[in-house]
């Protein structure tokens, strides 16, 4: 294989590689003698098949995996031979008009990974802002819940149902005089007044009786699931078996045992234990903003154009998503539009947090054993049917890159916490309304992103207080890519003249 270098600019790379018709085809010849003992043919016996035949048969598929196979060992080599570390998979193209039987002219470009600086980690300082658990808060806690977990007594059958109460009722939906499918049911109950019932249902069986018999009108929103019943009119057919009221929360051993619990102690124990993992979160993610602040300043350097923009698509893809469930997606997207300098700078400080970030833990022996590997697969198969989950398992363990994605934010958890055990911390007690303040400010919110910079210039516009702009200071806690060290950058995979079939992650389950 021959080997030029065409560009080297920055963190740009580029190469021109030839390979010979002469070692495409050693690997035919080669594969032709490995799969002809398995060729059957009429007229010979089982593994007798002449090789030519086997060549005119199957040729050009073999000469095509061939040429394939070919490009990516070039790539493979190149990488090793210029010891280059891939900041994404390369780009390759096969020049136009190539040939079966010449030689192959492969353009190979790709960004590498900048030198990073080893970040000083000696003088970190950092306040812990601790939040106490006192008894009112978890007394406050106990109460909504209780509140959560209502009880209901039956009504006296004069009783008319009113918001709050719990109808229950069998049910036959119509549309245009014909029963639909899923519209029919039996004993459902449903609170008045939850919500949970498409608009109007719920409004229209105010003032029921026990055993009453009814009939209501309803349309089906716009965006209903089902798609026969977007918008459509309908009649429901109503046989009210049941109408019961709620009882008062009460705060007793009951309310324990009904969850199967002890004692009331032991629920408010558990209630208490909850509130702490809340505190400690805030804590926690208040904490890594300001270390991820002390880590970015002073460090400067390039980073591979290539993952900014792919960190600022998955940004964008977010902004996106909560944009259209605005009241006014139009002007959520036109104001999106406007900031967009500034999630670019969110996705450009992310790039290099999570570089710096990597460079910490391999200097320091930061890693994701496979014991913990393995957990992180086993979790992220739950979003899957079970007869997909073997196969998104195969898919995590055969390809390096999900599988890198998959470990990322697990690593560079790790590093975080390596870094707290080596800074110097001092605790100050605060309210819960103190943290969360703390964390919305503009000196204090979300900066895992940014230029690097002036801090003025690292968030999101401070006007930013919509869904989406908030979903994007939420995702500045994670620096990206904080995962394998760079040099041991999964090797791109080569996308030659004819593409082999890809692997594809399974399709998550979805919802009912």
């Amino acid at each position: 294989m021959q080997t030029v270098e065409t560009l080297n600019e920055g963190l740009k790379r580029a190469y021109s590689l030839k390979i010979t018709a002469k070692d495409i085809e050693a690997r035919v010849d080669a594969e032709i003698k490995k799969v002809a003992p398995q060729i059957r043919m009429p007229g010979f016996r089982p593994g007798k098949v002449p090789a030519n035949l086997v060549r005119k048969m199957h040729g050009p598929a073999i000469t095509q995996d061939a040429l394939n196979t070919s490009i990516q060992d070039g790539i493979q080599q190149l990488i090793s031979e210029k010891q280059l570390r891939p900041a994404m998979q390369p780009s390759v193209a096969l020049e136009d008009g190539y040939e079966i039987g010449k030689d192959a002219e492969i353009t190979v470009t790709l960004e590498v990974l900048p030198d990073v600086p080893t970040p000083a980690i000696d003088a970190l300082v950092l306040e812990r802002l601790v939040v106490p658990v006192d008894e009112a808060a978890v007394e406050a806690q106990l109460q909504r819940f209780a509140d959560q977990q209502k009880r209901f007594d039956d009504a006296p059958k004069t009783h008319k149902a009113k918001t709050g109460d719990l109808v229950v009722m069998d049910f036959v939906g119509k549309v245009d005089g014909v029963a639909f499918e899923g519209g029919t049911g039996e004993d459902m109950s449903v609170e008045i007044g939850s919500g949970r019932l498409i608009p109007g249902f719920e409004d229209q069986i105010i003032g029921v009786k026990k055993g009453a018999e009814l009939t209501i009108n309803v349309t089906f929103p716009d965006d209903y699931a089902a798609e026969n019943l977007k918008g459509a009119a309908a009649t429901f057919d109503l046989v009210i078996k049941d109408v019961r009221v709620a009882k008062e929360a009460v705060i007793d051993e009951e309310l324990a045992t009904s969850l199967g619990l002890e004692s009331l102690e032991q629920l408010r124990g558990l209630l208490k234990g909850q509130i702490e993992q809340e505190h400690n979160g805030l804590t926690r993610t208040h904490m890594k903003r300001k270390l991820l602040d002390q880590l970015a300043v002073g460090h400067d350097f390039e980073v591979p154009p290539s993952m900014v923009e792919a960190e600022f698509q998955q940004i964008w893809a977010q902004l996106q998503h909560e944009a259209s469930h605005e009241a006014d997606p139009a002007a959520a997207l036109a104001e999106m539009e406007a900031e967009r300098a500034d999630y670019l700078a969110i996705a450009e400080r992310r790039v290099r947090l999570g570089l710096l970030l990597s460079e910490i833990g391999q200097k320091n022996g930061v890693e994701v054993t496979q014991q913990e590997m393995n957990r992180l697969i086993a979790q992220a198969a739950q979003q899957y049917s079970p007869e997909e989950r073997t196969r998104f398992i195969e898919y995590i363990r055969q390809e390096p890159m999900a599988a890198a994605q998959l470990r990322a934010p697990l690593y560079e958890d790790k590093v975080v916490d390596w870094l707290f055990e080596q800074a110097k911390i001092t605790d100050r007690d605060v309210t819960r309304e103190e943290i969360e303040a703390a964390i919305e400010s503009e000196d204090s919110h979300v900066h895992g992103p940014g230029c690097g910079h002036d801090h003025d210039h690292d968030h999101a516009p401070a006007k930013a207080k919509k869904p989406a702009a908030k979903k994007a200071k939420k995702a500045e806690e994670s620096a990206p890519a904080a995962d394998a060290p760079a040099d041991e950058a999964p090797a791109a995979e080569a996308k030659p003249a004819k593409k082999p079939a890809a692997k594809k992650a399974p399709a998550k389950k979805t919802e009912a």
